[in-house]
């Protein structure tokens, strides 16, 4: 059985994390890179190792030490647009600890790897302090997420079935509230 450790990204993990990720919005999400929406995975160390309540952890394979896997969270609330306008009301920045770039590799999948990544997060946002609630969203046809997700918290907005505001695109997405307990 193959062990991984879990730890938080350093500068030299960055350009393998970046992979995983960039991998991820093109396989699984389908977009490939688009600027405004994945400026975060082309500079990770600004969004994530500098700000002091954000982090990125990185899943390592004890067998190479190769980067396998990620997970981020910012203090960054979901933003309208695109989102609706009562989310981002519901999860301002600075009190929401969004969840960001929970992505593994195909080959290191059901492995419990997003899991212990999530938990990682959670820790972190527990001893920040400053929290109030997690907050994510997510694509229904990148693997294994909404059984992941809706297995630690809940939907608080499906935008397949949501009709959306007028003059707002809806989109193929999922919000989701994990607590904070």
């Amino acid at each position: 059985m193959r062990e991984y450790s879990i730890r938080t990204a350093a500068d030299g993990d960055l350009g393998a994390a970046r992979a995983v990720m960039l991998d991820a919005v093109y396989r699984d999400f389908g977009t490939g890179y688009v600027p405004h929406w994945h400026a975060d995975i082309i500079d990770p160390a600004a969004y994530y190792l500098r700000p002091p309540r954000h982090t990125l952890l990185v899943a390592v394979d004890g067998t190479d030490g190769s980067v396998v896997a990620t997970a981020a969270l910012d203090a960054r609330g979901p933003a309208h647009p695109p989102n609706p306008r009562w989310l981002a009301e519901r999860y301002p920045s600075g009190e929401t600890a969004q969840l960001r770039r929970v992505c593994v590799r195909p080959e290191h999948r059901r492995r419990g790897l997003a899991a212990r990544l999530v938990a990682g997060l959670l820790d972190f946002a527990r001893e920040d302090g400053g929290y109030r609630s997690v907050y994510l969203h997510t694509h229904p046809h990148s693997p294994g997420a909404l059984g992941l997700w809706q297995s630690l918290g809940k939907i608080v907005c499906d935008e397949r079935d949501d009709p959306g505001e007028p003059g707002r695109a809806t989109a193929d997405v999922v919000h989701f509230e994990i607590p904070l307990l």
